[in-house]
């Protein structure tokens, strides 16, 4: 016990306890372990003095931990802070090059690896063109070069600590082929339904892997260092080929109880019509409103004379997408212009009753539709002031994503390593300097590893001998 919590201390004296406690044995040192590291991590407790109190233990407890932590690797010695009656503290610094975090995030037509350090500050990023058809084994080689060709200057695949990958939604939606609502039907993404990107990733890198949606990911990433940094309630709407959206309370990422929440795109609107939806419904915003819908309708104003610049387009290039119509906005074209106005509209009516059910303090549009110009910024804007409550709309801000196409990395990176070092986690493998040796991690490797046998063919386990 405490000098100062003695009941000797000062015959009298009220008794503070201590809500939390020293541990009892060196053995439970993971606990406190981990609970420094995060105090240091997150900058709440730098100092030994801060961290004593903040964390609620003793000097001598708090030095053992400190040592550990840099016999670990995973905290140093920092610059000195200011004096205040006497000796300067010195501050504990985070070591955030003990490891890395990889990032992929794979869209219809592209893919984007990157590389965190542990603070999940992006140090570099890779972009190219992808087509799924190729399937999802095919896509796994390319991301598993990709990602060794990261680490092949930075110590090997020993250094990854974590991955965060983000698919599109269609392909983390899993559904009977008879089922009704078939968005994940798509013929090309048949073959994603069952596919464990988790797992495989896993096996191929020796480090836990995280999978979520593009948009949860590019929501997390401008949250983190994009536009949407600071701001505790946030609705992130991604404009792209598809709609859906991103919901931040107090803070939190909403994901729902399926990790499925914010597939807007099939909300119904008031002017489907008889334009079918991928997911079988007549009207949804997606028919109409996406950039497959721009697309749509700008190639049928190609062909039947509303356009003239989108028909020279087409007979240019032999097709029109939306940044074609984006093009012919900026550069003057009537019926561009009015198409880009109307798909605002329609998205600012949607998202207007979402407003009035979370309160937002911020409405973020990303996406490429959503930097296609002003034309659409303007018009979403103006539907959401005249469809949302005013007293929800006075502070509200309506902007643009800041991190283009490296908010999903960014994302990415950053779950995964929050993830790692969340403390219940992080209290398992601390003691051993990395989640790599986490004992429930090395045990669901085992069993991956024997299923894979199990299922794997002879040839697979028994492979020829090579050629001399």
């Amino acid at each position: 016990m405490d000098k100062e919590s003695s009941p000797q201390a000062r015959p009298g004296a009220k008794v503070t306890r201590r809500r939390v406690g020293r541990p009892s044995t060196l053995e439970a040192g993971g606990g406190s372990l981990a609970a420094i590291l995060s105090l240091i991590r997150s900058g709440a407790a730098t100092t030994r003095v801060e961290i004593e109190r903040e964390a609620e233990l003793g000097r001598a407890v708090v030095a053992d931990r400190l040592a550990t932590l840099e016999r670990l690797g995973l905290v140093v010695e920092g610059e000195l802070g200011p004096a205040i009656g006497g000796r300067a503290p010195r501050n504990m610094r985070f070591c955030a090059e003990a490891g890395v975090s990889l990032a992929a995030h794979l869209d219809r037509d592209s893919l984007a690896v990157g590389l965190a350090n542990l603070n999940g500050d992006l140090t570099v990023e890779h972009h190219e063109a992808v087509d799924l058809a190729l399937g999802p084994e095919a896509i796994l080689d390319r991301l598993t070069t990709l990602f060794l060709w990261l680490l092949e200057e930075r110590g090997g695949k020993g250094r990854a600590w974590a991955i965060g990958l983000a698919l599109p939604e269609i392909a983390l939606i899993d559904v009977n082929e008879s089922d009704a609502f078939s968005i994940a039907g798509l013929d090309v993404l048949k073959s994603w339904r069952s596919f464990d990107f988790r797992t495989e990733l896993s096996l191929r890198f020796g480090a836990p892997c995280w999978v979520r949606s593009n948009t949860e990911m590019m929501t997390r990433g401008e949250m983190k260092a994009g536009a949407g940094k600071g701001v505790q309630d946030l609705l992130c709407v991604r404009l792209d080929r598809s709609i859906s959206a991103g919901l931040v309370c107090d803070g939190r990422f909403r994901s729902g109880a399926q990790g499925l929440a914010g597939l807007i795109g099939h909300a119904p609107t008031s002017e489907g019509g008889d334009i079918i939806c991928h997911c079988g419904a007549k009207g949804c915003l997606d028919a109409i409103a996406s950039g497959d819908a721009i697309a749509r309708e700008g190639a049928a104003a190609a062909t039947d004379g509303r356009s003239r610049y989108l028909a020279e387009t087409y007979e240019r290039l032999g097709e029109v997408t939306a940044n074609d119509v984006s093009h012919g906005a900026q550069l003057g074209d009537a019926f561009c212009a009015e198409l880009l106005a109307r798909t605002g509209r329609l998205i600012g009516e949607s998202v207007a009753p979402l407003i009035n059910l979370t309160n937002p303090g911020m409405v973020m549009l990303a996406g490429a539709i959503a930097h296609s110009g002003e034309i659409v910024l303007a018009a979403v804007r103006e539907a959401i002031y005249r469809r949302s409550h005013p007293l929800l709309t006075r502070d509200l801000t309506i902007v643009r994503s800041q991190l283009s196409g490296s908010a999903e990395l960014v994302g990415a990176a950053d779950l995964a390593i929050e993830e790692v070092f969340a403390l219940p986690r992080a209290r398992d493998w601390i003691t051993l300097g990395t989640p790599r040796r986490q004992p429930s991690f090395e045990t669901f490797l085992a069993e991956a590893k024997a299923q894979k046998r199990k299922s794997a063919p002879a040839s697979a386990l028994w492979p020829a001998a090579k050629p001399p």
